[in-house]
């Protein structure tokens, strides 16, 4: 009995043992990973980042060699911290700091410790390196600038932040992302896919060649290239036009919604943003609060819409049938209204004002009273002001534009919400915010909104989505941007309006614009401009507005242009417009003293007078 126990139990015990074996073999093992293998040395090898180029095939940004010094934290050793920091030409602070930086991040996963050397100094620390276990050098590429204009289009390359990291698993921490621009819109096209190469090490911990022939190495694929729909060389003579100016210039091809300009200014050499100087350089950029070169101003910047803004109270008019084209009014050289007799002042000269004359000379009255009328209408003035603000939001304003931009503003479209909350107390009706006729008041817009706003004018009432992307290399661009937006508005009245704004350039605020053998429709505007000087709110010069499309009858080219403190509309926003029209139509200029004259402007002073304790008044042109 004893010896069937003991066999039994030496069974059952056996048994137990084949079984724990069997499953730690077979079920409990992790399988081997090459990733895991502390024998294997990871590198990654980058891919080239995506080459962009202009509308005409101009190359605009390329890659060029560069070199970083990389760390594994958990393999380094012991070393003479001073003959290091000297060879590398860094400070013990730097040295320090990175070594700290980089173990928090981890300490067997490679990271970026010196960006950027020079071809000289990887010559020179190529074979040195290598005596400092758990640093080596990786060879990517850098972007290059082959353009000194469209900063703001273009954007800038920099390394990823913890944000970037915790987004996207892509990352590693020193890799480059697109930060502003094309660079960002499209960096999962421009970036491509990263490879890997496995590399053995021996005991010592020294590199001995591939690991396992290279089987389980990893090829980059290269990011794709861009097509964008930007004409470079109307964009430089943009940013020539706007020297020593603050503002920006928005050019849009009306029948497709592609973007022709994004002018902001100042602007800056994109050049600026590449390479080991690229920290200090854009601290000193972000540090110039007065003009502001890394605001993109087209995209970002708000202002009254001034008198272009006619254009749609007098197309919503129409369409409500509040006025035809005979209605007239007649103008006193103000505009009275509300029980306290208030005055809205009007300077087109005074007279009878139909929609023709009223939109050539910009008559505030003609406005004033036809967008009182509209409001008014049946006495449904709630009603009426938010169908009223929906007709204003389907031109583009009030709202992102949907674009592929990575910055905006919606800008600001009141609704009747919005005036019940701000005059809780008493019933407003369209005197209250009689302003908005003339796009002051609470209307707000960007430069890029004004310029869409005017191609749905000169395409007889629809737009596409402006878009800065025109073709990707392997890929399509979004069917979105090929998608018509109508509006609501019978082309019966855009036909009107058109004659009102071909009059601008024959006998309006713009007569003294016109261009041989073009014929173009516009209009003008000024925006009221105030600041805080010493806690005291100050009108400063009046912002320049103006927005045109050219040919009239098959329009090529619509645009927005905005000077800030540039005085009345024509004076050097209307100028701007021109000079562009004619650039880009005709390729040549025809009037040179004009445009010597706006290159050689200089509006430095009045963007100081906030700085100066100096009095001054308000200049008129």
């Amino acid at each position: 009995m004893r010896k069937t126990l003991l066999i039994l139990i030496v069974i059952s015990t056996s048994l137990v043992f084949i079984l724990r074996l069997y499953y730690l073999q077979v079920y409990a093992t992790e399988p081997y990973s090459v990733y895991e293998d502390n024998a294997i040395r990871k590198v990654f090898t980058y891919p080239k980042r995506g080459y962009i180029y202009d509308r005409n095939n101009n190359l605009l940004v390329s890659n060029q060699p560069s070199y970083d010094v990389m760390i594994i934290p958990g393999l380094v050793k012991e070393l003479d911290t001073t003959e290091f920091c000297k060879l590398l030409k860094i400070s013990k602070d730097y040295f320090d700091n990175k070594i700290e930086r980089t173990k928090r991040y981890s300490t067997r996963i490679p990271s970026v410790f010196l960006a950027h050397l020079s071809k000289e100094d990887y010559g020179f620390l190529a074979e040195k390196i290598r005596k400092y276990d758990g640093f080596y050098i990786q060879k990517r590429n850098l972007r290059q600038y082959n353009t000194t204009i469209g900063a703001n289009v273009l954007g800038y390359v920099a390394e990823v932040n913890r944000s970037n990291l915790e987004k996207d698993n892509y990352y590693s921490q020193g890799d480059i992302i697109g930060k502003q621009g094309v660079e960002l819109s499209y960096e999962k096209y421009l970036r491509g896919k990263k490879g890997i190469k496995f590399i053995q090490k021996d005991r010592f911990n020294r590199d001995i060649g591939s690991f396992n022939d290279g089987l389980n190495d990893i090829n980059s694929i290269a990011g794709n290239d861009l097509t964008i729909t930007i004409d470079s060389e109307l964009q430089k003579y943009g940013e020539l036009l706007m020297s020593n100016k603050k503002g920006a210039i928005i050019a849009i091809e009306p029948s497709s919604g592609e973007l022709l300009t994004l002018v902001s200014a100042p602007s800056y050499n994109p050049n600026l943003l590449v390479g080991r100087e690229r920290s200090k350089n854009y601290f000193e950029l972000y540090q110039d609060s007065i003009y502001k070169p890394l605001l993109d101003k087209g995209l970002l910047s708000t202002f009254p819409a001034g008198s272009p803004f006619k254009v749609i109270v007098g197309l919503i008019a129409l369409e409500e049938k509040v006025i035809n084209e005979k209605s007239t009014i007649f103008c006193k050289g103000e505009y009275i209204y509300g029980r306290n007799k208030k005055s809205m002042k009007c300077h087109c000269g005074g007279g009878y004002r139909n929609i023709y004359n009223a939109i050539s000379e910009s008559c505030n009255s003609y406005f004033a009273d036809i967008y009182r009328k509209t409001i008014s209408k049946n006495n449904e003035i709630s009603d009426n002001f938010n169908s009223w603000s929906e007709s204003v939001k389907s031109f583009g304003l009030g709202n992102y534009l949907n674009n592929d931009l990575p910055i905006g503003k919606k800008g600001m479209i009141p609704t009747s919400e919005f005036y019940d909350r701000w005059y809780p107390d008493f019933r407003w009706g369209p005197t209250t915010n009689l302003s908005n006729s003339i796009g002051q008041g609470e209307i707000l817009v960007t430069p890029i909104q004004l310029a869409n706003m005017i191609a749905a004018v000169a395409n007889k009432g629809f737009y596409y989505t402006p878009h800065i992307i025109k073709k990707i290399e392997g890929d399509s661009i979004s069917m979105r941007f090929k998608e018509k937006k109508t509006i609501d508005i019978e082309k019966k009245y855009f036909d009107i309006i058109e004659v009102g704004l071909s009059k601008v350039y024959e006998s309006g605020t713009g007569k003294l614009l016109n261009i041989p053998g073009i014929e173009i429709c516009g209009k003008s505007g000024t925006a009221e401009n105030f600041t805080k000087i010493n806690g005291k709110k100050t009108q400063l010069t009046d912002h320049s507005i103006f927005v045109a499309y050219a040919p009239k009858n098959n329009p090529q080219i619509a645009i927005a242009v905005l000077v800030e403190n540039g005085y009345y509309g024509s004076t050097w926003a209307g100028r701007i417009s021109s000079l562009m029209i004619e650039k880009y139509l005709k390729g040549n200029i025809s009037n040179q003293r004009i445009e010597k004259l706006v290159i050689n402007k200089s509006l430095d002073d009045e963007y100081q007078k906030p700085f100066s304790n100096k009095p001054f008044k308000i200049n008129k042109l």
